[in-house]
């Protein structure tokens, strides 16, 4: 069977044929665009599997063209991974809360970027469904309807924010979110949500999962993971 279909968005055409080789090579479907308009066109007539965006683009930018598939319902699932140069940390961090999955720096090896792709498909694969069923992860078990956790068999009280921060992270284990994503995802909550207080959430949390806790990862500069 045919693998998944790539679109890959990108103004340099050494990086664009590099980038289809790899992945041709490797089996996949690939559509390469040059444009910001072109890769909006590309996405919403095709439903790539995944899209490589280059934030540098003539006309429409990537953080735009991010920002508009993730806003539309029609394109929002689809993984987008950011092509950036060094020393583009705002701009990464940008992407990510605008919805991005993951980011590539450029120069980048094919094989880092081969990795990186599969991972975030994959990710995409085990994304539970039913977001209020039963999930089970580590040696943690989180139960949506009745709003329990329970860690090695025992029963853990969590604040209802705490369980939001909990759930909204581990429904996607290995994916990074900024704390602005958290709060977006959290608020509304017992109290207030800012990305200061989501920090302290996050040292509560750790503290009540116990041994448990390291699975929530600190990304230096980005916000908190899942371990996966």
């Amino acid at each position: 069977m045919p693998k998944e279909k790539i679109l890959v968005v990108d103004d340099e055409e050494d990086i664009l044929e590099l980038v289809e080789y790899n992945l041709l090579k490797n089996g996949y479907r690939v559509k390469c665009v040059a444009t910001g308009e072109d890769a909006l066109e590309a996405a919403r007539s095709e439903l790539p599997d995944l899209i490589l965006l280059d934030l540098m683009l003539p006309g429409v930018d990537g953080l735009e063209v991010c920002k508009i598939l993730k806003g539309d319902p029609k394109t929002s699932h689809i993984p987008i991974m950011i092509v950036t140069a060094k020393g583009e940390e705002a701009d990464i961090v940008t992407g990510l809360e605008l919805g991005a999955d993951d980011y590539i720096v450029k120069p980048f090896s094919p094989r880092v970027l081969l990795a990186r792709l599969k991972a975030v498909l994959r990710r995409k694969a085990q994304q539970p469904v039913d977001q209020s069923s039963l999930l089970k992860i580590h040696d943690l078990v989180i139960h949506p309807g009745r709003r329990e956790v329970v860690v090695r068999g025992k029963l853990v009280e969590l604040t209802f924010t705490e369980f939001e921060l909990l759930h909204f992270l581990a429904r996607r284990p290995g994916w990074v979110f900024t704390r602005s994503r958290v709060v977006d995802a959290i608020r509304g909550a017992d109290y207030p949500v800012t990305d200061r207080s989501v920090d302290v959430r996050i040292v509560g949390l750790r503290k009540k999962l116990g041994p448990s806790g390291h699975y929530i990862e600190t990304v230096r500069g980005v916000g908190y993971r899942f371990k996966e």
